[in-house]
């Protein structure tokens, strides 16, 4: 997935700016978490990765911050996991076009336990497992405690681990909605995934594969045999294929990558049909002349997609492509990994935050 362009965007209900958290040690944090002030009372202060400033991974730091606190339609959950993916890369650079400013703690994704609800909230309470977005500005997530939105998570199965529910929320129902909200897409039509081996393309070909879609996706290098285990019908090798034997056969394409090839991708249409990406805006002008719709779009993470992504991960429909796990310690790592200076296994990278 491209880190360069902004897909990611505040909805009417980001939460308004609040006051920095008051940072108490900026040394080396302890082995041992601090301890609580009874057998069942929240810590007061809690482990976070934050950046001070805008820049490379290099200012990823852990510092001790006070646990915030819940408001209305809002909970706090002890985070066991924390996803990361290429809008915090974004958030980190102040490339993500949203109004964010430093200090701040990173980090959209995450899976835990519900220990506050804020007021006004229903539908969840204390001890339940959740898993989704923190909220509409996608930060505060690489954290032990994170106060999320209620609407963007949703109730964790048994059957997910926290590692691979932490794996899911933004790039899984990206997946969705590009293929099913966005591009509308029906039983017996032909779809193509560009990028269909990256995180938000190895979702699509399963859910695209799961609805009875005839599924074609576009790999680079030896990716081949990685997305037709995932479901794909054909794979088309971009750097090497005849490009002219899969012309204007698709009803849509779901473009996970964007950029200078994304105007190559009008070729796959079918007249009537659409491009959807949510990294680049489609060439408009262009697209009109090859009959061709588009449309671009943010993702919105919530609870009813959250909790369909986990039923059928429950019934053996999808398989969460985890890659590298790393400690909340090594949340600069992570981001290393992002940028391409640190080699990482393939699939979504995640921090692991507690047992």
């Amino acid at each position: 997935m491209a880190v360069s362009q902004l897909f990611i965007g505040p909805t009417a209900d980001a939460p308004q700016a609040q006051k920095p958290a008051s940072i108490h040690r900026l040394g080396p944090l302890p082995a041992a978490p601090m301890p609580q002030t009874g057998p069942l009372a929240l810590p007061q202060i809690m482990t976070a990765a934050r950046i001070n400033q805008l820049g490379p991974p290099q200012i990823v730091a852990l510092e001790r911050v006070d646990v915030p606190e819940p408001q209305e339609l809002q909970v706090l959950v002890r985070v066991c996991a924390a996803g990361v993916g290429p809008w915090d890369a974004l958030v980190r650079t102040g490339k993500s076009g949203l109004p964010l400013t430093p200090p701040l703690t990173l980090g959209a994704e995450i899976s835990g336990i519900v220990e506050k609800v804020g007021a006004n909230t229903t539908g969840f309470a204390p001890g339940d497992e959740v898993f989704g977005a923190t909220n509409p500005l996608f930060i505060m997530g690489y954290a032990e405690y994170a106060v999320v939105s209620a609407r963007m998570i949703a109730k964790k199965s048994a059957a997910l681990s926290h590692i691979e529910a932490a794996a899911m929320p933004v790039v899984g129902v990206m997946a969705w909605q590009m293929l099913f909200d966005h591009a509308a897409l029906r039983e017996g039509q032909t779809v193509v995934i560009h990028g269909g081996a990256g995180n938000v393309g190895a979702y699509a070909v399963q859910l695209a594969r799961a609805k009875k879609l005839r599924v074609v996706a576009t790999v680079r290098n030896n990716d081949a045999d990685y997305v037709r285990g995932l479901g794909a019908h054909e794979v088309v090798n971009i750097e090497t294929d005849n490009l002219t034997n899969f012309a204007r056969r698709a009803d849509a394409v779901i473009d996970t990558v964007g950029g200078p090839a994304q105007e190559q991708l009008l070729n796959f249409v079918r007249p009537g049909g659409i491009i959807v990406s949510s990294v680049s805006r489609p060439n408009v002008q262009l697209a009109q002349k090859r009959r061709v719709r588009v449309d671009y779009f943010i993702v919105d993470v919530n609870t009813a997609q959250l909790a369909r992504l986990a039923d059928m991960h429950d019934k053996n429909e999808l398989v969460v492509p985890v890659g590298s796990v790393l400690p909340l310690s090594e949340a600069r790592a992570a981001h290393e990994m992002l940028a391409g200076t640190r080699a990482h296994k393939r699939g979504k990278i995640v921090l692991q935050v507690a047992g």
